[in-house]
């Protein structure tokens, strides 16, 4: 890669074990911490989708008939590799996220533990045998799929990548990645690190770009299967393209959790776990509290978050949001909410940070008095922001959760198990949290959601991973001429 005067070299594409700039034009990567130029990045095109597409096909014939224990070794050297860089790739995620270092760190930490499920992934795959009548046998083997593509988002620049990277490569696949041209630094390390535990040429391409490059991905006939991370908005066409193309797709989607507080919640862990939760990462994920419900009195769980909140300092225990429009987006939902009648019990608006006033900083927030009707009850607000809104009883709580159009997660905060195991029959979500803010089920347990959080079949991650990732091959094998029993024989 070529020196320039930014921070980082120029990110280049990663195609056939070669980084190479296509001489498109440039994207400059800035750093929401103080609002500087970390790198450039190319704008590809689809010329540059159809030549990785073409070096993962070369590199396919031999990924995929190398034993699958073979293929693992690369993992576990991956690891170490992670373990041994962890400092330097979470600064990474820093600088080009905004995260704060210990979240960045987490970020890595949970990679490499996604990481350690691939490398487990031989002990999952054994195939099935079956004398099915005298003399007669049916197998099933699990078998790649092809060339398959990964879209990720900006928030978990290092993390989302490894939920496709390790299954989907390991179970014998070709892999081209495309992340976010928001935050394409971590990528080349991804590569870089991998290339040097093994990985042969040509079964990693990653390729740059934003708009375009989705578009050619989820039309292209090279590719076979489609995981796309993003908004419902974005989650929605990459579906519809892909599978109108023939295509596997799982698109994972926004999200509007809705954490259901009753009376009898544990005041001190109810309030730190629903703060964390809304400001975790900036509020800048799918698994954050969005909308709190709050159910009879519960003021005094309120009047804790707000102490609790107001102990996170933008700049030190509190990261960036992404952009200078991601800022502007989200004040301008908490300033239509107060405008609508919602009380601002603390209020992030207009934050800056001494020393780093180019950043893009949103203090965190806490709305009450919210109504089911207002824009900011409704949407996606991807920030340190949570709202609460009052309800009689649980069953007008679970009601307005069920009435969302997401489904990503929900969680109750209880003392009682009865109370709590209606909250898990009866909430509409495909992640349930009980006293827990961000629930994200760890390996080999799969991350996925219901409703507009969530379009297509299986998931991408922990053993609903391996459906998505691989065909299954039926044999029926007789080899005893003698064995003439039956209709099946």
């Amino acid at each position: 890669m070529t020196e320039t005067l930014n921070k980082y070299p120029e990110v280049q594409n990663y195609i056939g074990g070669n980084f190479e700039s296509n001489g498109q034009d440039k994207l400059d990567i800035i750093c929401p911490l103080d609002g500087t130029t970390l790198s450039t990045m190319p704008l590809s095109n689809s010329d540059d989708l159809d030549k990785a597409v073409k070096a993962a096909q070369a590199a396919y014939p031999a990924w995929s008939e190398t034993p699958i224990k073979d293929r693992v070794q690369v993992f576990y050297k991956y690891k170490t590799l992670m373990e041994q860089n962890i400092d330097e790739l979470a600064e990474l995620v820093h600088l080009e996220n905004g995260k704060t270092i210990g979240e960045a760190r987490a970020e890595v930490e949970k990679s490499i533990e996604l990481t350690e499920f691939a490398c487990s992934l031989p002990q999952l795959v054994e195939g099935e045998v079956l004398e099915v009548s005298k003399g007669v046998e049916c197998r099933i083997e699990k078998k790649p799929i092809g060339v398959v593509a990964s879209i990720a988002p900006f928030n978990f620049p290092h993390m989302v990548p490894h939920w496709t990277i390790p299954n989907a490569i390991a179970l014998g696949n070709c892999l081209i990645l495309k992340p976010s041209e928001i935050v394409p630094i971590s990528s080349i390390r991804i590569a870089e690190m991998l290339k040097k535990a093994g990985l042969p040429d040509g079964v990693l391409n990653i390729v740059h770009g934003a708009k375009e490059i989705v578009e050619a991905i989820c039309n292209h006939p090279g590719i076979e299967a489609v995981s796309f991370v993003g908004s419902t908005k974005v989650a929605k066409i990459v579906y519809k393209a892909s599978t109108s193309a023939l295509k596997r797709c799982v698109a994972l989607g926004g999200a509007k959790n809705h954490l259901l507080v009753l009376p009898d919640a544990h005041l001190e862990m109810t309030a730190s776990n629903v703060v964390a939760s809304m400001s975790g990462c900036a509020g800048q994920r799918c698994m954050a509290a969005a909308q709190m419900v709050g159910v009879g009195a519960i003021d005094h769980i309120i009047d804790k978050m707000c102490e609790e909140a107001k102990k996170l300092i933008p700049g030190e225990n509190l990261g960036s949001v992404i952009s200078a429009v991601a800022k502007e987006r989200i004040e301008r939902y908490i300033t239509e909410a107060e405008e609508a009648g919602a009380k601002i019990l603390v209020d992030g608006r207009n934050t800056t940070v001494e020393g780093k006033e180019g950043g893009f900083y949103v203090g965190p927030t806490i709305i009450d008095h919210v109504t089911p009707d207002m824009a900011i009850a409704q949407d996606e607000v991807f920030g340190p922001v949570v709202t609460i809104i009052r309800t009689k009883d649980l069953d007008e709580a679970l009601s307005l959760e069920n009435q969302s159009p997401y489904g990503n997660a929900a969680a109750v905060f209880t003392q009682s198990g009865g109370l709590a195991r209606i909250v898990m029959d009866r909430a509409s979500a495909g992640m349930i949290g009980v006293n827990i803010g961000v629930p994200v089920p760890r390996e080999p347990f799969s991350f996925g959601g219901w409703n507009d959080s969530k379009f297509g079949a299986g998931d991408i991650t922990g053993k609903s991973s391996i459906e998505f990732w691989t065909k299954p091959k039926k044999t029926t094998i007789k080899w005893n001429p003698e064995a003439q029993t039956n209709w099946m024989s």
